[in-house]
């Protein structure tokens, strides 16, 4: 008898541990890992590494969802890329994806992400603008650049080597912020408009004539920089690579600079700064759900804690502060609460007349 209830109760547990193995990635819903729904969405590139975290595809497969995730400019999805194959669209502000949302007639999104964009340099770098007055201390222990000063040096060809004092970076360039190319990139598309909000009086550049105005200073400062790579994480890596010699100042997301320094993976050395801008811009990462389980990835994003949490951890902040400022907080980083000094984007039909202008130049 009691070998024949020995005989059963392994029976029952071998069951449950074929149950376990079948059904346990596929979550709390009891989808089975290859049953999950395989959702295409296309996006940034500063998103890519997100995307590809096991937990994010374990938070996803509790939802019965496997999402793939292909990176690429964020203006270049909304005026290049065969959106067809598909899900969802998730460039990194809402000027592209209202285009994208117009062009493809659809008239829901989400926002799930947002970051200041900011600026990567190092140590020496930054001790030489604050002499020159263009870096200062803000609220908190972060440093600001303040983009007007900026302006004013590159307004004058100011090179390294021509700042008085200049021992650590004596070098014969310009002046010069590196961004990516704004015929692709969403984040050019930012420094874009950032740059034109100040040269404009700190005013955005709505009417014709202020798009004159700001147009020939403002397609300079890309022009000068000479060849610019498509994505975000080109000139992010490089300035984690090669050091202040290749790229002094580079125009980023905060999130990628907060992303490498929470992996704590020792890219993020302790000469180099994160500068904000001011004023500065808030990029608003926005999903257009395009078709299928997209629409589903977008609110899971916006709702589920579990996903909010993560995307804190790669140092993103979402609509719950708090949780971005405790994550923050637990790496002993600092962060600003809030940026008081903040620009607004031009509209859709603005920025975009403004950047089809500056690609002339490159032709």
């Amino acid at each position: 008898m009691k070998r024949r209830i020995s005989i059963g109760l392994a029976v029952v547990l071998l069951a449950a541990v074929v149950a376990a193995i079948v059904f346990g990635s596929g979550g709390d819903e009891g989808t089975p890992a290859d049953q999950a729904q395989v959702v295409r969405g296309v996006g940034g590139s500063e998103k890519a590494a997100f995307f590809a975290d096991p937990r994010v595809g374990e938070a996803f497969g509790k939802h019965g969802l496997r999402v793939e995730f292909d990176a690429a400019g964020s203006r270049q999805i909304a005026t290049a890329v065969d959106l067809g194959p598909y899900d969802f669209a998730f460039p990194s502000s809402r000027p592209a994806a209202q285009r994208i949302a117009v062009d493809k007639k659809v008239t829901k999104s989400y926002t799930p992400f947002r970051s200041p964009m900011a600026v990567a340099t190092f140590a020496p770098i930054a001790d030489l603008l604050t002499a020159q007055g263009a870096v200062h201390k803000g609220l908190g222990e972060y440093q600001v650049l303040d983009v007007a000063k900026y302006l004013e040096l590159t307004a004058t060809g100011t090179r390294w080597d021509q700042l008085p004092g200049n021992t650590a970076y004596p070098v014969r360039k310009n002046v010069l912020i590196t961004t990516t190319d704004p015929r692709d990139s969403n984040s050019a598309a930012m420094y874009l408009a950032l740059t034109s909000y100040v040269l404009n009086g700190n005013a955005v550049v709505s009417t014709p004539d202020a798009e004159a105005k700001v147009l020939p200073t403002a397609a300079k400062l890309f022009i000068d920089q000479g060849y610019t790579q498509n994505s975000s994480e080109g000139p992010f890596e490089d300035y984690l690579a090669a050091g202040m010699g290749k790229a002094p100042l580079v125009f980023i997301y905060e999130s990628q600079f907060l992303d490498r320094q929470l992996r704590g993976d020792g890219s993020i050395r302790p000469d180099m700064r994160l500068l904000y801008p001011q004023p500065t811009l808030l990029s608003e990462h926005t999903l257009v759900p395009l078709k299928g389980n997209g629409d589903r990835v977008g609110e899971l994003l916006t709702t589920d804690p579990g996903l909010k949490r993560l995307a804190a951890e790669f140092g993103f902040r979402t609509d719950d502060p708090k949780t971005f400022l405790d994550v923050v907080a637990g790496k002993k980083l600092n962060a600003p609460a809030d940026l008081l000094a903040q620009a607004d984007v031009p509209s859709y039909e603005t920025l975009e007349r403004l950047l089809t202008e500056i690609a002339r130049h490159y032709r």
